[in-house]
């Protein structure tokens, strides 16, 4: 919902898909489990789930988790049978990994993320591996942090006869809170990407908190294809003696191809 200006922001479950070090932010003492569904234009369905915990006499958090991308059967048809063959075809996209970070000060955090990534269309597919790298640091003044993130660190694969690089991507950013009192809360949030089959792009956004219950969130994508306004909503409540939860929506304008819908669980333990 903060037009995915978040690399600077990430300190929960979730983290593990944006900048690999914010889990290690989460509290010693608890576990996180993070539950995301989207739905985007043409009828694909984007899915996400994370398990963030601790060992004991090892220093930093661990995580497990796994993002599915996929869509609904589709007809196969021929130069010959343009109407339909009678048999149905899909594809899609599905990466596991495992994540581990630590805090090194209690300013300065780093986490770093290993997946594996399988491809599939029709009856062919295609594995791959991959490395994510993440930096969390504390500035000290106004809240400030700045986060840094590579992701999709990896080699070649070949699918079908092409052989293509995996597309790395470098994040950076930064957020502050613009406003903070005892019952409120605003951060602004800003970010920079460079991919490597594009030009730069850039995020902004920004967070409203009131009471840490209600959360307001806002945000814009520059120079993508098809990306623009985003806006999200959220809400922090008990589920227990001493479990947390949260639920969030957000929106995205995807311009031509539509809107993009997404509701996530999170809860702490």
């Amino acid at each position: 919902g903060m037009g995915g200006a978040f690399v600077a922001m990430a300190d929960d479950a979730t983290a593990v898909f944006w900048n690999a070090a914010g889990i290690a932010r989460i509290d010693l003492d608890k576990s996180q489990l993070s539950l995301n569904h989207a739905n985007w234009p043409a009828e694909l369905s984007f899915d996400q789930v994370g398990y963030v915990f601790h060992m004991k006499k090892i220093p930093g958090a661990f995580a497990v988790h796994a993002r599915a991308l996929s869509m609904q059967p589709m007809q196969e048809t021929t130069a010959f049978q343009p109407e339909g063959t009678g048999k149905t075809f899909d594809a899609g996209m599905l990466a596991a990994g495992v994540t581990y970070a630590r805090s090194f000060t209690d300013k300065f955090s780093a986490g770093l993320t290993a997946n594996m990534i399988h491809t599939g269309l029709a009856d062919l597919s295609q594995q791959t591996f991959s490395l994510d790298l993440g930096t969390l640091y504390d500035v000290g003044a106004a809240g400030m942090k700045i986060g840094m993130a590579i992701q999709n660190i990896g080699s070649t694969e070949r699918f079908i006869e092409r052989e293509a690089r995996i597309p790395s991507i470098f994040r950076v950013g930064t957020s502050v809170a613009l406003i903070q009192g005892a019952d409120q809360k605003l951060v602004g949030a800003f970010e920079f990407s460079h991919p490597p089959d594009n030009s730069e792009r850039v995020n902004v956004g920004g967070e409203y908190s009131f009471h840490k219950y209600l959360f307001l969130r806002g945000g814009y994508a520059f120079n993508y294809d098809a990306e623009g306004v985003a806006g999200g909503v959220g809400f922090h409540f008990p589920v227990s003696v001493a479990g947390m939860a949260d639920l969030d929506y957000s929106y995205t304008d995807m311009l031509d191809l539509g809107a993009s819908h997404r509701i996530s669980m999170r809860f702490q333990f």
